[in-house]
């Protein structure tokens, strides 16, 4: 590295000073801003790190039009209002009723922030008002991620009205753009889209308030001069660590270079600042890659890895969910049974999933019961103690279910605190799947949701695990307590101070995180969970896809797949796909065959041999589901002596798969030998892989290598080691 982590750079400037160049770099990547002459911050480069830091100096910026506001194309952090007629960062009214922002610089700070991460800060400020915005960069050197936020603080003699607040305003130049975004709806999940921007602006956004990401995911890939390739070419792909509203605009500006703007999206959401506090957007989390997608994703899944997920190192529990086998209909020795069912199949919990609470408004169905978290005495007469000890003696740990950021009407919760749920006066309720969001942003329901979590495990040490479900959205969107145009902002922030206690007191609780599917899968909930659910849509041939748009920017690690009987695949196929992420199961074991049986139990103890590799291995897609026959991924361990290749059938039209060339794999050294083991078969099946063959990792690599998959072998898992 050119620079000492441990070196403390610290710069001033004075209006009509010689420029200052500002680079925040990671080990390949770099961002370079630019302070000029009259003190205005500009972005000059974005992209590949430069091996010569003095050449920096010499980047061109851009050639300003003879008159206009030009110079604020490329400004690192738009100001709204005075000479500014741009989409703005941010936007605010200052005390006296002014609503123009100019921003000069005032210094700037780069220092270590941990083994391998710098933190640099720059500080903006109004010439005219004591109003200041941070810029801050957090860069992860090994990792090529940048973490990208702002802070807005004033001390004028009143409160100021923030209408926008970025967390990052990007700019970039390419001779074209390609834009992957990522939309859908319930078991539809990160469908992707690509268009190539033209001039003008183009929205991504979210106004659900909770499930926010139901209908539009907030991350998205930038693919720079061709569509996006996964193995080659320059991208930047970001997505917004919030769970909340969120917003991104593309600009593609009249010098055909494209303005980025990202953070809260600011509908129905102008906050009141008030004098000495500050004001802190969620970050913008991004990596440029000149390796394509597959560049992209590897630096991604690695940071989160290393710096965001709870045990991103670690290991995952197995678990069998309750819910095929019972819905709401189930009761203490039905739940006992199935404890052994868990211990028969081979999994390491079990997890009592909804209907287990509620008396005087029984949770027998979702239109009742949510808010009172007292356990059914009709169908748990023991309570949850009682399970947690008969779980541990058939020799597995016990999770359970909560959603307790939402009522039903029909609770007593609701009865005894209207005022706490989330509602417009002088309006009929309005419901969202027989259901209403509590005020997260009043801190005596931030109180009761953390009680909720707290008593469970206070009551009971032995629990082992929760899945947190977000089943609704925010309609009718007012507080009792708190400024209503407050209100997006601050129940995301009162979720996470729930949580922030929540893993201070629990840190090494295994989480999932849940919201009716995948509607609440980003990195800001993520920093307390250790696992999302991706989809209630668990048909295999659907989560291929699903899972595969989701691991642009998710690891494997934290992906939860679950074997279910949706749809009509054989044991087989369901147990392949899902084995791509943390497996899962939620069946009926009882009504499995004895050879389905014999095959799952073994399948969980092959799954415990190369699931170091799916959860800390680099990920290569090697063949979309989109375009291709064959659907097929390579996990390879950092070592590069180990990876497990799975390949699917999907697309099963007559002689689909069977004559098509072998599948390039990637990832592996060159020079070293490798052995091919085909896995995770049927009782009494015979591979046609012959795993007495020795081959180059250069010759899997350029030739490749025939996973024989065909509508008699729809699934095949390949496990691949270096020759001894």
């Amino acid at each position: 590295m050119r620079f000492l982590l441990a070196l403390l750079v610290v710069a001033t400037v004075s209006a009509a000073a010689a420029p200052i160049d500002i680079p925040i770099e990671t080990n390949r990547t770099a961002l370079v801003l630019r302070v000029d002459a009259d003190g205005h911050l500009m972005t000059v480069h974005h992209g590949k790190r430069l091996q010569q830091a003095a050449e920096y100096g010499r980047l061109p910026g851009i050639t300003h039009l003879n008159e206009g506001y030009s110079e604020y194309y490329n400004s690192a952090y738009t100001p709204a209002g005075s000479r500014s007629l741009l989409e703005p960062a941010v936007q605010a009214t200052h005390a006296d009723g002014n609503p123009s922002i100019d921003l000069v610089y005032m210094r700037h700070e780069t220092k270590p922030a941990g083994a391998g991460v710098t933190l640099t800060t720059i500080s903006l400020k109004d010439p005219q008002y004591p109003f200041e915005v941070t810029l801050n960069f957090r860069a992860y050197q090994n990792e090529d991620v940048v973490e990208s936020w702002s802070t807005i603080r004033h001390s004028e003699k009143k409160d100021i009205r923030l209408q926008k607040y970025a967390s990052a305003n990007l700019y970039l130049s390419a001779h074209q753009y390609y834009l992957t975004h990522y939309h859908g709806n319930w078991a539809s999940e990160v469908r992707p889209e690509e268009t190539a921007l033209t001039a003008g602006m183009k929205v991504l956004d979210s106004k659900l308030g909770t499930r926010a990401q139901m209908l539009q995911s907030p991350m998205f890939v930038l693919s720079l001069n061709q569509p996006a390739q996964e193995e080659q070419g320059d991208v930047l792909a970001g997505t917004l660590a919030w769970s909340g509203n969120f917003q991104f605009q593309f600009e593609l500006d009249p010098y055909h270079n494209l303005r980025v703007l990202a953070g809260i999206n600011p509908y129905a959401s102008e906050y009141t600042l008030e004098p000495g506090r500050d004001f802190t957007t969620p970050a913008l989390i991004y990596t440029y890659s000149d390796q394509g997608t597959g560049g992209a994703s590897r630096s991604l899944h690695r940071w989160a890895r290393n710096h965001r997920i709870p045990q991103g190192k670690g290991d995952r529990l197995t678990l069998l969910n309750n819910w095929e086998a019972t819905q709401f209909n189930f009761d203490e020795s039905r739940l006992v049974d199935l404890f052994n069912d868990g211990k028969k199949l081979g999994v390491d919990l079990f997890l009592l999933d909804d209907g287990w609470f509620g008396n005087t408004f029984p949770r027998n169905s979702d239109n009742a019961g949510l808010g009172d978290w007292q356990e059914n005495k009709a169908k748990l007469p023991h309570g949850l103690g009682y399970l947690v000890q008969k779980a541990e003696a058939a020799g597995v740990k016990f999770g359970i279910w909560i959603e307790p950021e939402m009522v039903n009407p029909k609770s007593e919760l609701y009865t005894k605190h209207p005022d706490w749920v989330i509602k417009l006066p002088n309006r009929p309720d309005a419901v969202f799947r027989n259901q209403q969001v509590l005020d997260l942003s009043n801190p005596k329901v931030q109180a009761f949701v953390y009680g909720v979590v707290d008593n469970l495990f206070t009551k009971n040490p032995k629990l082992a695990y929760i899945k947190w479900d977000c089943n609704a959205v925010i309609y009718n969107a007012y507080s009792a307590v708190n400024p209503t145009s407050h209100l997006y902002v601050d129940y995301v922030r009162g979720l996470y101070q729930v949580l922030e206690r929540l893993r201070a007191k629990y840190p090494t609780v295994p989480m999932m995180l849940c919201s009716g599917g995948g509607a609440r899968v980003d990195y800001g909930a993520l920093k307390y969970f250790t696992e999302y659910w991706p989809s209630d849509n668990t048909s295999p041939a659907e989560r291929l896809f699903i899972q595969y748009n989701y691991s642009m920017f998710f690891p494997a690690i934290a992906s939860c797949n679950h074997i279910t009987d949706w749809g009509n695949f054989p044991i087989k196929f369901r147990t392949d796909v899902a084995m791509m992420g943390k497996l899962g199961y939620d069946i009926v074991v009882n009504n499995l065959s004895a050879n389905d049986l014999a095959f799952s139990q073994q399948a969980l103890k092959t799954y415990e041999r190369l699931k170091p590799v799916i959860y800390q291995g680099d990920l290569f897609r090697l063949q979309s589901p989109y375009t291709n026959d064959i659907a097929s991924v390579l996990y390879v361990s950092e070592k590069q002596d180990k990876a497990v290749l799975f390949a699917y059938l999907v697309n099963s039209r007559f002689k689909a798969g069977s004559e098509l060339p072998p599948i390039r794999l990637r990832g592996l050294q060159p020079g070293k030998r490798y052995t091919v083991q085909e896995t995770n078969l049927m009782p009494g099946a015979k591979s046609p892989i012959n795993n007495t063959l020795t081959y180059s990792g250069d010759f899997l690599m350029t030739i490749g290598l025939n996973p024989v998959v065909n509508d008699r072998r729809t699934s095949v898992v390949l496990e691949i080691s270096e020759a001894l």
